[in-house]
């Protein structure tokens, strides 16, 4: 019965060993894979938006680091953009997810508030 017992333990102590090397194997090559993926995707999503940078830039303001103002024409109408920006690999300028867009109605509401917000800025 003993030599049974040790035929058993060497076998399977050698099967969960290569178990176990390959899935350290696996977990060693996925987390490599994983950072290629994101930015593939992103610069999938601005690749659509690139289009219209020619005509961007001439009505793009800065008001930050990497943060503008634009005003762009979007699906037939007209919108004062703020947003953020961030570079990719080759170094063009792509618009990033935080932000916000305003019509025009919109933009002109902010305008009029413009003094009560500086107000409210001075109190806090």
């Amino acid at each position: 019965m003993p030599k049974s017992k040790e035929v058993l333990s060497s076998s399977s102590g050698s099967d969960s060993n290569s178990d176990v090397e390959t899935k350290a194997k696996r977990k060693k090559a996925a987390p490599a894979e994983k950072p290629a993926k994101k930015p593939k995707t992103e610069s999938g999503k601005a690749g659509g938006s690139s289009k219209g940078d020619s005509n961007t830039e001439d009505n793009m303001f800065q008001i930050g680091r990497m943060r503008y103002v634009s005003v762009r024409e979007f699906k037939g109408k007209v919108l004062v953009d703020i947003r953020e920006y961030w570079t990719n690999t080759d170094g063009e300028m792509k618009p990033g997810k935080k932000g916000i867009a305003l019509n025009p109605e919109q933009w002109n509401q902010l305008k009029d508030h413009i003094s009560e917000i500086d107000e409210a800025i001075k109190r806090i």
